[in-house]
């Protein structure tokens, strides 16, 4: 079978080394990282990286045997020279979108982008256009898409056997670009990726936050969701940590810790007492790794022509739902409907560079 060439453009912590910091953590299974995924996957040879540090790259190559030749700190070099057949974009939001338009219109046949997708709903929509016109396989790095326990938590909701799904509950949303938009991806994926029809959000740390149309930090950010199907969402900011609820007419299925624990609770009359939602068992899973199970995902689009299971337009739908909550908080709460129209909100931040844990 076809090996694929892949490299990586920003070799920081979830490009290259964030299998540092999770070695025994039970919600995630290794390999985490876009090279880490790359460099365990059999029919992908990572074969260069960019990066703007060339410090950086020195341990990304001794880490994943990259050579000194194939390390670039221009991304348009690399690309001109090395042109790999997929490419990680695992860059910040604010510099996502011309690395990856210039990507796909410079023959990459797929990206594997880190989230959030964009910095505003400007730059996703461009991105939209160059992935979809130069036929590029796409995936966003919200890793839920492709957990196996998600997989089986949305077998549950699909199957029918606790009714019609009715609400889905964020527990902790967080921040907007960091958080949220691995939260917003779940949601959608547990709801079958139906049209969100409005959205109302909040922001706890209120307008001091902009400049102009430009947000200097990632905001946290809650507010509610209505699907087109009739399916709710509450998104919470609450202490309870990443935990995700699904509520459907006659049960339960809930998500505690992260992805490593799970509850199934099925609606039951009780004699002496009102109808109860009774514990079951939640089927067994494989446990495997979600970034491993994203780039199958687009090795498989490569070999066979089609579509992933995330995608472009997966990618921009839960974007606008972070601008949705953010125009909602700048309409002082008001509903928001959907398709979002004339957002100019930017995410605009100047961050130093963080130093990844290289061993």
């Amino acid at each position: 079978m076809e090996t694929y060439r892949a490299a990586v453009i920003g070799c920081s912590r979830m490009g290259a080394f964030i299998d540092n910091e999770v070695p025994d953590y039970e919600a995630i299974k290794l390999p985490y990282s876009h090279a880490a995924g790359f460099f365990a996957e059999e029919r992908t040879d990572l074969v260069a990286c960019a990066d703007l540090r060339p410090e950086v790259m020195e341990h990304f190559g001794n880490r994943y045997n990259v050579p000194k030749a194939n390390q670039y700190t221009d991304y348009r070099d690399m690309l001109e020279k090395e042109q790999p057949d997929i490419v990680s974009v695992a860059t910040q939001p604010e510099h996502r979108a011309e690395i990856v338009i210039y990507a796909a219109e410079h023959g990459v046949k797929a990206i594997y982008a880190e989230k959030a997708m964009a910095a505003s709903m400007d730059e996703a929509a461009a991105m939209v256009s160059a992935v979809e016109e130069n036929s590029v396989a796409f995936n966003l790095g919200t890793n839920r898409r492709w957990h196996t326990g998600f997989d089986k938590m949305k077998e549950i909701i699909d199957s029918g056997e606790i009714g019609n799904l009715q609400t889905l509950i964020i527990y902790s949303n967080g921040t907007l670009f960091n958080t949220a938009s691995h939260n917003l991806d779940l949601i959608l994926r547990l709801n079958s990726d139906a049209p969100a029809s409005w959205v109302t959000g909040y922001l706890p740390q209120g307008d001091s936050i902009f400049d102009g149309n430009e947000m200097r930090v990632d905001p946290s950010g809650g507010g509610t969701i209505q699907f087109e199907n009739g399916v709710m969402t509450h998104a919470l900011l609450t202490p309870r940590g990443s935990e995700w609820e699904a509520i459907c007419e006659g049960g339960t299925v809930t998500c505690w810790n992260n992805g490593w624990q799970w509850q199934l609770r099925k609606r039951q009359d009780v004699p002496g007492w009102r109808t109860c939602q009774v514990p079951d068992t939640f089927p067994e899973f494989e446990r495997t790794s979600s970034t491993a199970n994203l780039i199958k995902d687009l090795v498989h689009a490569l070999d066979t022509g089609e579509p992933t299971r995330g995608g472009v337009r997966c990618a921009y739908a839960s974007t606008e739902l972070i601008f949705g909550i953010i125009e909602s908080h700048l309409h002082n709460g008001a509903r928001i409907e959907l398709p979002l129209k004339d957002s100019n909100v930017r995410l605009q931040r100047n961050p130093t560079a963080r130093q990844p844990r290289v061993g």
